[in-house]
């Protein structure tokens, strides 16, 4: 109930049965478009006879790369140079396409450090793929909000709201 307003509220998360494991020991894509540990979350609001829905999806950067884990606390992440990236690339935004429709992709990783080939690598794909159905925004989660400011999240709200509003 809000401001008195009785409403349903679900929550509903749907995880894939491909390329499911467990984190660094499964990343990236196979060869079909599969990104490792992809899920689908929805988001429904029933309100007097009413219903609307908001679908988010998350997964592995839909690339080919791996990070194997070892004795450090973070693995660098490693981009496979022996594949062709761009065919399970256009596979995996294809399915996403005609599943969900126009995609806003937010890359949350670090635009610095280890992290920084995977953003730029995903940017370029994204780039190179010149799909109009397919938005990028990078934006450097660890940084614009570290020791817990989360209030710099209304610079990343402020990049999509028009996308939101579509």
């Amino acid at each position: 109930s809000i401001n008195g307003k009785c409403f349903d509220w679900l929550l509903v998360s749907r995880r894939s049965c491909f390329r499911a494991g467990v984190r660094y020991y499964v990343r990236g894509i196979d060869s079909e478009g599969h990104a490792a540990n992809f899920v689908e979350t929805e988001q429904i609001v029933h309100y007097k006879g009413s219903k609307a829905s908001f679908v988010q999806t998350r997964g592995s950067i839909p690339f080919f790369w791996s990070q194997r884990p070892n004795l450090k606390y973070k693995p660098k992440p490693q981009i496979s140079k022996s594949v062709n990236h761009m065919d399970g690339f256009q596979r995996h935004f294809d399915s996403q396409i005609i599943s969900y429709g126009k995609q806003m992709i937010v890359n949350l990783v670090n635009q610095k450090g280890s992290e920084k080939p995977l953003e730029q690598t995903f940017a370029k794909m994204v780039n190179s793929m010149a799909n109009g159905m397919v938005r990028y925004i990078a934006f450097d989660f660890h940084k614009e909000c570290s020791r817990m400011r989360w209030d710099r999240l209304h610079i990343l709200m402020d990049q999509l709201a028009e996308q939101q509003d579509e």
